[in-house]
């Protein structure tokens, strides 16, 4: 699961090191840990989530998406409300909206991720960048 207190998409969690570890900090001062004690915080990269379950949007999406179920519970109302009046759009809304929804790409409205659990499907997307470190590819 998601760590606690995830802002800005980092959390710090707390790292206890192993008995009778000494340590020494900057100013020279040692410390002895028996194990039970917090040595430092470590940053950990987490995502922000506010309550929305990907398996109860998956749900509505497949049985009540004709009637914009999903889009009322993931905050679209405007969304929701064109398919309850159109039917989900004759149906063909609704299709895609359950294939946008499985993929996550559709996802609530305020920016959170879903809560997914533990075990669970969960999309990471991979993006290169600058400091993505790319092999040359060596022909024979």
């Amino acid at each position: 699961q998601e760590p606690l207190k995830c802002t800005n998409h980092t959390a710090y969690v707390p790292c206890l090191p192993a008995p009778n570890i000494t340590c020494k900090d900057f100013s020279g001062n040692e410390t002895k840990f028996t194990g039970i004690e917090i040595g430092f915080y470590k940053p950990v990269e987490c995502r922000n989530v506010n309550g929305y379950s990907y398996k109860v949007a998956v749900a509505l999406s497949l049985f009540l998406g004709w009637l914009g179920a999903d889009r009322f519970y993931l905050g679209y109302p405007a969304l929701g409300l064109l398919k309850f009046c159109t039917v989900g759009f004759c149906g063909i809304g609704s299709l895609i909206d359950f294939i946008l929804i499985s993929m996550q790409i559709v996802g609530p409205s305020d920016g959170s991720s879903y809560i997914i659990d533990y075990y669970g499907a969960r999309l990471t997307r991979l993006v290169i960048t600058n400091e993505t470190f790319r092999k040359p590819q060596l022909y024979p």
